[in-house]
């Protein structure tokens, strides 16, 4: 077995407390105007700005270091078509035949049904998809170890890269989803893992009218 080798890591940057809580605070409020959007833009978005966002997502953690991802990016408008049909036959099932009456209820405030024009008016799509198995630098297979928590982490990075470069997205899960593998011409050891509808909003574009919990809701701290 390979021994393994270390660099000097020089990249780390100590800061005050103070500026250290400045920078989360700033952040966090950057962050905190992040929201889903369904009315996009037909605007284009420039090619630099996905370019370094996907760059962002390639930075995240993952198992054993295998970058069990792939990014699969949409702008044709007949790709976009075949996408945009594909998902709503599956959401016509979902909202018709497969989603128990609790499921619905749930999706209720958020004003959704089986009609996904966003689909094919954002200018961009983003198809994720995990990979179960890849290969090393010299050809040999490998299977990848928590591909599905690996692509999360990534592709969180992304939607945040996104919003940090001042673009709006959307995360699509129609399920299931093996019908992008098809569309775009992906293996079958790459299980599509979420569709991310990238863009500008719309003029007039409309949000639900839902807040966030509050931290006290979704954490706890234990000290000993």
């Amino acid at each position: 077995m390979k021994q393994p080798e270390f660099v000097q890591y020089d990249a780390y940057v100590r800061r005050s407390v103070d500026d250290m809580t400045a920078r989360a605070e700033r952040f966090y409020e950057q962050m905190d105007t992040r929201r889903t959007v369904r009315d996009f833009s037909h605007e284009p978005v420039p090619s630099s700005v996905i370019e370094y966002a996907l760059r962002t997502a390639g930075t995240a953690p993952s198992g054993a270091n295998l970058q069990p991802w792939h990014f699969g990016v949409v702008s044709g408008p007949e790709t976009k078509r075949e996408i945009r049909k594909a998902a709503e036959e599956e959401e016509r099932e979902f909202y018709t035949r497969r989603a128990p009456q609790a499921w619905l209820d749930a999706l209720a405030p958020l004003g959704t049904d089986a009609n996904k024009a966003f689909l094919e008016t954002a200018p961009l799509l983003i198809a994720v998809f995990a990979q179960t198995v890849g290969h090393l630098a010299d050809g040999r297979k490998v299977k990848h170890y928590y591909p599905t928590e690996s692509t999360g982490l990534a592709t969180g990075m992304l939607i945040t890269a996104l919003h940090n470069a001042g673009l709006v997205c959307l995360t699509h899960t129609p399920s299931p989803m093996r019908f992008l593998n098809k569309i775009l011409g992906r293996p079958k050891s790459e299980r599509p893992y979420l569709l991310l509808v990238v863009g500008y909003p719309a003029e007039n574009a409309k949000l639900p009218n839902i807040s966030r919990k509050a931290l006290s809701d979704f954490v706890s701290y234990r000290a000993h």
